[in-house]
């Protein structure tokens, strides 16, 4: 049990001689120890029976040094952070105050100040005389922050950009890029003067042909996908054997942007989480200019689990760049991704615990399935409900089972924190940072799995809601695959040829599909109301039949996976509504044109998704989900 260096006296006894705590709830906080192997004072605390400050101000009695109430109002002293990394201040637990004149060193501490840590801290500071005084693990943190605030907001802002430009999504377009489709231009430019035919009927096949490859590629991948749960699954016996004991320290980080409405129901919701609160560190990532979401999320009185953290205003503001400075702080072995409005399943912490433990320490994210508690409240929703279905339960099981490259969903990506840092974290420009690092992980020669848990959301009831959300999806998914292009030989020695077939199949040509289909459409309509004679003089007939099969085809195989989705959840109310998928990838193909609109004008823009705008009860339908 932890006891009060230098005393030999328990933390529990020292509290309870102060008063702040009696002898049953010391001996229920025991029993917690005893099962779940934590820290006596992160029980007592996290469990919300003692206050953290008067805790700390114990323990300091108990350190034989003076309890510091002001850390905050020391100002910065920049030589003493020199050479230091705000890292492993926060790990360590410790931040160098001052110096004083005889070139003593004051450190604030969390931990207790025993002479190995003495010695070590002293050789840091290039081994001046340290003395300590003890403040509480929020205020280290606050201090780093604060001390830190130029780096940690450079870092998570162009950490990744100055470390290979080539990996990040700041650069649209690299040199050879720029180069490749300028005289790609040019070169179409006078092919379509000199021999107009030629070219509209060469554009016409390729366009069928990419639509009808990429279609193929998916059902073939999801007929995969449908065998998954043979094979990889988590039972409820798995979770259970677990011991608390034995469970890792897990991170959850949460960025919030104007989530005032909903921000109540997430903190419920991860209160709901089936992890000891003593194992736990909850990040909920707040802009600084965010003062109303803030307030909301004070007002909803949080768990001492949840940790309030500021993110400096600066550019870009994006979510990937939030969730880089929730990663300077996190603590845990493990690390996981929720949206504001997410509820997962209570033991989906513990089911990727146990997935870790399976794939080895190559397994560097394990990805949660996304689904909807608002299925059914309107057309929309419904759509929405049955693309999820197809993408997260056939789609990426597919893909880990032909040990292809994943891209991850926006939440519920479970990472090993150490190999996440080793990734270089998120890509703050890119806007959908989860399909980039997955993709980045394969190409590091880390593997990503799927985990048979789901995490509900709140499906896009509002329209124009959905073509802002989707147009970003699809931006990044460019962003993405001209990253990943930018040195394509080198993308094919490091996963090899399968693999990036795949990788431009899925995240290039998802974009591509999309812009595809708008043609596709009018050749085949136009062709339906035209004579034949009239259109025969720009279009063979062998263009016409095929632009028609490969458009009955295609959608009859994206039809069939959305009626598969429906049928594996179990939701056999929506399977007509795959009748309904051309005229949803009409709006796709709206968000595409979007999204090659803003990727020339507005590239690194993030287009929020205003959440809250349902009126269901956010809770997860009776008639789901199905895994075990």
């Amino acid at each position: 049990m932890t006891s009060a260096a230098g005393v030999g006296v328990p933390v529990g006894d020292l509290l309870v001689d102060a008063g702040l705590l009696t002898r049953q709830q010391m001996s229920d906080a025991v029993r917690t120890w005893v099962r779940t192997g934590a820290r006596l004072e992160t029980i007592l605390i996290n469990s919300g029976v003692v206050r953290r400050l008067d805790v700390y101000r114990v323990l300091a009695r108990g350190w034989d040094i003076p309890y510091m109430e002001d850390l905050d109002q020391y100002p910065v002293d920049e030589r003493l952070l020199a050479g230091l990394q705000p890292t492993e201040l926060v790990a360590g637990a410790w931040f160098p105050v001052r110096r004083r004149d005889d070139g003593t060193v004051l450190v604030a501490t969390a931990e207790a100040p025993s002479e190995r840590r003495r010695t070590e801290i002293s050789r840091r500071l290039g081994d001046a005389p340290v003395e300590f005084a003890a403040v509480t693990g929020l205020d280290i943190d606050v201090a780093v922050m604060r001390g830190f605030r130029g780096l940690v907001l450079e870092e998570a802002s162009l950490g990744l950009w100055r470390r290979d430009e080539n990996r990040s999504a700041r650069t649209v377009l690299s040199r050879g890029q720029r180069w490749f489709f300028g005289v790609a231009a040019v070169v179409l430019v006078v092919l379509a003067v000199l021999y107009p035919r030629a070219v509209l009927v060469a554009l016409s096949a390729t366009v069928g042909a990419a639509f009808l490859v990429s279609v193929w590629f998916k059902f073939a991948i999801c007929l995969s996908g449908a065998r998954f749960e043979r094979f990889e699954t988590v039972t409820a016996a798995d979770v259970a054997a677990l011991r608390d004991v034995d469970l890792p320290v897990y991170t959850v980080l949460v960025p919030v942007y104007r989530e005032a409405n909903v921000v109540g129901d997430l903190v419920a919701n991860l209160g709901a989480l089936d992890y000891p609160p003593s194992k736990l560190q909850i990040l909920l990532l707040l802009e600084e200019e965010d003062d109303e979401t803030r307030n909301a999320a004070k007002a909803a009185r949080p768990p001492q689990t949840i940790t309030f953290v500021t993110i400096p205003a600066g550019q870009p503001q994006t979510k990937p760049k939030a969730c880089n400075v929730g990663l300077f702080l996190a603590k845990g072995e493990f690390l996981v991704i929720y949206d504001a409005e997410d509820k997962p399943d209570p033991d989906q912490l513990k089911k990727a615990v146990v997935a870790f433990g399976r794939g080895g320490r190559s397994l560097a994210c394990v990805q949660a399935a996304l689904n909807h508690w608002n299925a059914e409240e309107n057309a929309l929703t419904r759509m929405f409900t049955l693309e999820y279905s197809f993408w997260f339960d056939y789609m990426l099981p597919g893909l880990d089972a032909s040990r292809m490259p994943i891209p991850l969903g926006g939440t519920s990506n479970h990472f090993r924190t150490d190999a996440l840092r080793r990734l270089g974290g998120w890509d703050p420009f890119n806007v959908t940072e989860d399909a980039d690092i997955g993709i980045r992980a394969a190409a590091l020669g880390r593997t990503v799995s799927v985990i048979n848990s789901t995490t509900f959301e709140e499906a896009n009831r509002a329209y124009g809601n959905f073509i802002r959300q989707r147009s970003r999806w699809i931006k990044g998914y460019l962003q993405t695959t001209l990253v990943h292009l930018r040195q394509p030989v080198t993308l094919l020695r490091m996963i090899g040829p399968r693999s990036a077939f795949g990788f431009a199949l899925l995240v290039g040509g998802t974009p591509l599909t999309f812009l595809c289909v708008p043609p596709l459409y009018v050749l085949f309509a136009v062709s339906l109301l035209l004579p034949p004679d009239t259109l025969s003089p720009y279009f063979p007939g062998w263009v016409l039949w095929s632009g028609l099969v490969n458009l009955l085809l295609g959608n009859s195989l994206m039809i069939y996976v959305s009626m598969m989705g429906a049928f594996k959840r179990r939701r056999y109310r929506l399977v007509a509504w795959g009748l309904v998928n051309p005229l949803y990838w009409l709006m796709h193909s709206i968000s595409a044109y979007k999204a090659l609109w803003q990727l020339i004008t507005r590239p690194h823009y993030w287009e929020k998704t205003t959440h809250g705008l349902s009126t269901v009860a956010g809770h997860p339908p009776a008639d789901g989900p199905v895994h075990a």
